[in-house]
Parts: C-alpha cells; sequence; structure tokens
C-alpha cells in the first residue's frame, strides 16, 4: 500500500544555501501513485511558518478575517502580529509586541517611511498587498541582509516569471462585502524571452462600519494605486527591471480628531540581476529607488460636523537610496551572502489654522534629515548531511541633522535642538544560528542567538533628540515536525533590550529604559482525512520595563485559533474560532510611537466561517461571515497618545462582516 504523506512545495533557495522556506499552505502535487493527503486552504485564516523564523504566504489567497486593502491588516492573522486599529484602514503591525521602526518594513527592497507626526501613515498604508506576489517574514534578529531586526523584517516582494515564448498572464479578482466594501485588482503582463510588461491597478473603498453593538465607527476610506513594469531578460541569468508606482486615498479614523485627507505616495526604482556569473559569483543583485510620500491631514474633508478651528498639516517625505548584493559559492559546503545598502530620507512640512474655513497652506519647512550606510555579510555553512550553521554580521553608520528652526511658536524646535544639530551612531548587528534536522524522524530543531542595534527614529527623535540607540539580544530556538499526517512549528524566544525606548504621555515624553521580552509562536496543522484538516496556533510575549520594574507597556495578550477545513478539490469550507486572553499588565500613559496603554482590556472570542468552490483552474469564488456573532470587542493595542491629542477612546472591530471574493487567473 502506497504511503500516505502530505506534500510539500518548497520556495527556491536563494543563492543556491538558503533554508528553503514552506509556502504558506501545503501544495496539492503529488508524486505518481501518491495518495497524498491535500489540504490546501482556499481561505488562509493563519499562514504557517515555514521555520521557526520565516513565513511566506501568497497576499492574493482570500484571507479571513477579510483584510483591510493595507500591509497592516494582512499581516494581522500571522502568529506573533498584532495590530493597532485607527479607523477601518491603516493600522500600525507589531511583531512579539515590538512594531514601529522595531519591525523593518521593504517593498521590492525599497524603503517608505511614513512622514505623519502622529503615525497616520506607517509604511504599511502604502502598500497594497494584492500588487504583490509574496510576503516574506523574517522573525527576530536572524537576518542581516535587510537592516537591522530587533522585532524582524517585512518583505513584500514581486516575482514576474520569464516569458519563453509570446504571451500574456492576467489575474483579476472583486470583492464585495458589509459596510459598502468592495476592492478590484487587475494584474495583466505581457512578454516575449527578450522581455515584458506589467501593469497593475487596485482599488478599495469602505463605508463607516458598525461594531457588535450597532455603534457606527468613524472608519470609512478610498484608496487606489498603479504600478507599471518594464523588464529586459535578453537570458535566462539577467533581468533589468524598471518599476514606476503611483497611489492615494483618503482614510477616516475614530481614534483622533484628524482624518486622512491625502496618502499620496511616488515612487520608482532599478532592479538589475545577474546570475551565474562565474563558479564563484552565483549572483549580483543592485537596486536603486526613489519614494515620495505627499500626505495631508485635517479635521473638516471627512468630517460631517464643522469643526470650531479648522486645522490641516501637510508632511512630506522623500526617501531615497539603494543596494548591491553578492552570493558567493565559496564551496560545495559554504557561501557567502556580502552587500552595502544606503538610504537617505528627508521630512518637511506645514500646517494652518483657520477660525472661518479651510485654511491656506504657506510654504514648506524643512523638519530632519536622516542618512545611514551599512554594510553586511550573512554566511551559510553545511557541517554535513544533517547540520548548518549561519552567521551573519551587519555595520550602520547613522547621521541625523535637526532641520527645523526654533521660533517663539516653536521654542522646541525638532527634539528640543537648534538647527543644524547633528547626531552620529554606529551600530552594530550579528547572529550566529545552528539548524538539525533529527535522524528518528521527520523534524528539525534550531537554535540562534542574535544583536541587533537601532538608532532612534523620526517619531522618538521628535519627543528627544539625543536618545541612545536601542541594543537588542535575543535568543531563539525552535522545533519543527512534518510527518505524514500532523505539521507543527514551534518557536521561542527571550530578548533583552538595553537603552529601549519608552514613549511616555507625560514628564520625559521619550526616554531610554532596560527591558525583557519572552514567549513564542506556535502552528500546527492535522490531516483527518484526505478533505478534513484541523489547525489551530497559539502566540504568548511577556515584556517587563525592568528599569521601573512594571510591565512593558503595549503588549499583546495570550491568543489562539482553532480551525476545522474541508477540501474535496472543487468544494471548501471551514470554521474558525479566535480566542483571545485577558491583558492586564498594563503602564498606563506609556508605550511607543504608535500607542501607549489606556487600560485593561477583557479577554474575547470570536467565531467566523467561510466557503470555496473551484470550477476550474483559473476560478475561485470564496465567501466569508467574520465575527459571526457579532460580539463587540476591540483589540488590546491601542492607537495614539494622549499628548498628542490623537486619542478618542479604544476602537472597536467591526461586527458581523459577510463578504464573497471572485478570482480568475489567465
Amino acid at each position: 500500500m502506497p504511503v500516505t504523506r502530505i506534500a510539500r512545495r518548497r520556495a527556491p533557495v536563494a543563492g543556491g544555501f538558503f533554508a528553503a522556506a514552506v509556502a504558506a499552505c501545503p501544495a496539492v502535487a503529488a508524486e505518481p501513485g501518491d495518495t497524498s493527503i491535500t489540504v490546501e486552504d482556499v481561505v488562509v485564516t493563519a499562514p504557517m511558518m515555514g521555520d521557526p523564523f520565516t513565513v511566506v504566504t501568497d497576499p492574493r489567497r482570500p484571507r479571513q478575517p477579510v483584510p483591510a486593502p493595507d500591509g497592516g491588516a494582512y499581516l494581522k492573522p500571522i502568529p506573533g502580529f498584532s495590530l493597532s486599529r485607527k479607523g477601518g484602514t491603516n493600522g500600525d503591525p507589531a511583531l512579539r509586541g515590538l512594531g514601529g521602526s522595531r519591525l523593518n518594513i521593504g517593498v521590492n527592497d525599497s524603503a517608505i517611511p511614513g512622514g505623519c507626526p502622529h503615525r497616520m501613515d506607517p509604511p504599511t498604508a502604502y502598500v497594497v498587498p494584492e500588487a504583490f506576489d509574496r510576503i516574506t517574514v523574517l522573525k527576530g534578529p536572524q537576518s542581516v541582509r535587510y537592516g537591522a531586526s530587533v522585532a524582524g523584517t517585512v518583505r513584500f516582494e514581486r516575482d514576474t516569471g520569464r516569458f519563453e515564448a509570446p504571451g500574456t498572464r492576467a489575474v483579476f479578482s472583486a470583492l464585495g462585502g458589509s459596510f459598502e466594501r468592495n476592492d478590484q485588482l487587475v494584474d495583466i503582463t505581457a512578454g516575449n524571452r527578450s522581455g515584458y510588461l506589467r501593469g497593475i491597478a487596485t482599488r478599495s473603498e469602505a463605508g463607516d462600519y458598525e461594531d457588535g453593538d450597532g455603534e457606527t465607527v468613524h472608519s470609512a476610506f478610498e484608496r487606489w494605486s498603479t504600478t507599471a513594469i518594464a523588464g529586459w531578460t535578453p537570458d535566462a541569468d539577467t533581468r533589468v527591471e524598471l518599476t514606476y508606482e503611483r497611489g492615494d486615498g483618503e482614510a477616516a479614523y475614530a481614534d483622533r480628531s484628524m482624518d486622512g485627507a491625502a496618502f499620496d505616495r511616488t515612487g520608482v526604482s532599478l532592479r538589475a540581476t545577474r546570475e551565474n556569473i562565474s563558479p564563484l559569483i552565483a549572483r549580483v543583485e543592485a537596486t536603486l529607488y526613489r519614494n515620495e510620500i505627499d500626505h495631508v491631514m485635517d479635521n473638516y474633508t471627512l468630517r460631517d460636523t464643522a469643526p470650531s478651528v479648522y486645522r490641516v498639516m501637510n508632511p512630506r517625505r522623500v526617501t531615497r537610496g539603494g543596494r548591491i548584493e553578492a552570493t558567493l559559492d565559496l564551496s560545495a559546503a559554504t557561501a557567502l551572502v556580502t552587500g552595502v545598502d544606503y538610504q537617505h530620507s528627508a521630512r518637511d512640512g506645514r500646517m494652518a489654522m483657520s477660525a472661518t474655513g479651510e485654511p491656506a497652506l504657506g510654504d514648506r519647512e524643512d523638519v530632519a534629515t536622516f542618512r545611514q550606510t551599512g554594510v553586511f555579510g550573512e554566511l551559510a555553512h553545511y557541517l554535513g548531511a544533517r547540520d548548518r550553521v549561519v552567521v551573519g554580521a551587519r555595520a550602520d553608520e547613522v547621521t541625523v541633522t535637526a532641520d527645523r528652526q526654533v521660533t517663539m511658536m516653536d521654542p522646541d524646535g525638532y527634539g528640543g535642538v537648534a538647527a543644524g544639530t547633528d547626531d552620529s551612531d554606529t551600530n552594530l548587528s550579528g547572529f550566529t544560528r545552528w539548524e538539525h534536522e533529527l535522524a528518528a524522524s521527520p523534524a528539525s530543531v534550531y537554535l540562534g542567538l542574535g544583536h541587533a542595534q537601532r538608532s532612534p527614529d523620526f517619531w522618538e527623535r521628535d519627543r528627544d533628540f539625543p536618545l541612545d540607540p536601542e541594543r537588542a539580544t535575543q535568543l531563539d530556538a525552535g522545533w519543527q515536525y512534518r510527518g505524514s499526517r500532523l505539521t507543527t512549528t514551534v518557536a521561542l524566544f527571550y530578548s533583552r533590550i538595553d537603552d529601549y525606548i519608552l514613549i511616555t504621555d507625560d514628564g520625559d515624553d521619550a526616554r531610554n529604559i532596560r527591558a525583557r521580552t519572552v514567549g513564542g509562536e506556535l502552528d500546527l496543522r492535522y490531516a483527518l482525512t484526505t478533505r478534513w484538516a484541523l489547525t489551530g496556533t497559539v502566540s504568548y510575549v511577556r515584556g517587563e520595563n525592568r528599569t521601573d520594574g512594571v510591565p512593558l507597556a503595549q503588549m499583546p495578550p495570550l491568543e489562539g485559533t482553532l480551525g476545522l477545513r474541508y477540501d474535496d478539490g472543487p468544494w471548501s469550507g471551514g470554521v474558525l474560532l479566535r480566542g483571545v486572553a485577558r491583558q492586564d499588565r498594563i503602564d498606563p500613559g506609556s508605550g511607543t510611537i504608535y500607542g501607549t496603554d489606556i487600560g485593561e482590556t477583557g479577554g474575547f472570542g470570536v467565531v467566523s466561517v467561510n466557503a470555496g468552490y473551484r470550477p476550474g483552474e483559473r476560478w475561485t469564488v470564496t465567501a466569508g461571515v467574520d465575527n459571526l456573532f457579532d460580539r463587540t470587542y476591540a483589540e488590546h493595542l491601542a492607537s495614539g497618545s494622549a499628548d498628542a491629542g490623537t486619542r478618542t477612546g479604544r476602537v472597536n472591530e467591526p461586527g458581523r462582516n459577510a463578504w464573497v471574493k471572485l478570482t480568475a487567473r489567465f
């Protein structure tokens, strides 16, 4: 009798040596004669870890609960992530309780740091996930290729496959749901062996949603994006790609007295890749980019009631940079990835007020300039058939200049220092990791030690310019099992963060403390039969402010999910239970650049259901109901801070929400 097993799809190995990352869900492919169990979810409720440090997911697969069309909402279902809700979109994501600049966000290896002084626009606000082919999450300081990583790194990536013959490829999708939600995506690529042209357009909008009590939440949004890509592929080893992107939108925020009236983004990037250059040089990739965001916030455009004083702010941030990376095959068992990256980011802004109507904005004023140059290397060496060691090191030189002048209206200037004041840091980061495959079972164990140093970001320096860089040292351990029916991954971590930057609503505003976090994630999938499968996740983090002897603020509570999936090929369906524990470990008035603790939160449980139909290879129809029993609840992470005047209270999550999505691929 053939052996029953779960078939797996592994992602390409980068540079010939990086550990293969398993996609978000198992594949359905099987060898001839197999009776492989098919467990490919149509609706992805919680993308599984490829290993204890890596999650790879397809942002175009239907997701439950149905996310807002921004990067943060797509990350929320991944074990270890949480989100602070502002309204219907643009929440700030956090990994293991650490968000903001502790979480690196990369968009095709370019940076899009936000500019709003009150965090209306985290980097993920400018990301439409369905315009990308893959989202990769690297947890903890276990890589140095994409910057110093205190919490982790998130990469939104595109992969346009080379054409072997003239042809076209296309993806279309449309989603409709409660609260006037409707999304559209068009992605068309045409090309031949010499090159291709690709165009992507997205649009999404929703009205104000209602919570479980039927109360309307100020949360409507509308956004669009367009992307044009031209690629030159003279042979199978060479690619040159030019990308131009434009996007804009508006969003109502329930957590503050102002809304986002514009989120204008313009980006251009040039990437060149050459592979198989010589027996030593396996790959060289170079990227240049420029991203400009032009954000407008006010208290009248998206509000029905006229304010007593009309206020408008218009921050702008221009970021340009580049990176070059080479993969060297030093031997059959050893490979090195090494490179250099650079980033220059300048922030300016303007604001106006009027008692009679929409105020007129004046000239822009320079606020601050950030410059960073980094050099990095990661080396992997196979000790044998079952053991591998990976080590990495990185050095960053960071210089920040305060540009805003001290005036009578603004006696503090930028960060309390005079214009022209510079501050420089030299940050060193590194890690080492051991990976071992067990001989007696289909399991692997992992052990890693990493250190990351991060300079204060724009928002932290605005409160106190000369803050010290954070220094995080983290121990990671993990175990992974991939049996015939059971697939599970366990990730555990312990982190000590010296000079952790704590934001407070009063007093010092921002200061360095000693902090500690500990926790982990678990995910599992058990194939009951060829059609039925159980899924589950657990994530937990506990934080301590060791300087003050109190809990570390803005830590998410224990949460878990339990799901039952059915899939016979054409038809699929499932039910998902998400449970979140009470969080009473708080430090009121303290937190991060995106929110401070405002009180304890109770536990809650939410049930969602979904169904899908695939009439053929090209078409997929999925539908679902989130928060089936119309519960009223709010996540623990809060957005805004009292001293910035942005908080109006904790924002409840949407009530019962029905949706349907159609996807076509040609």
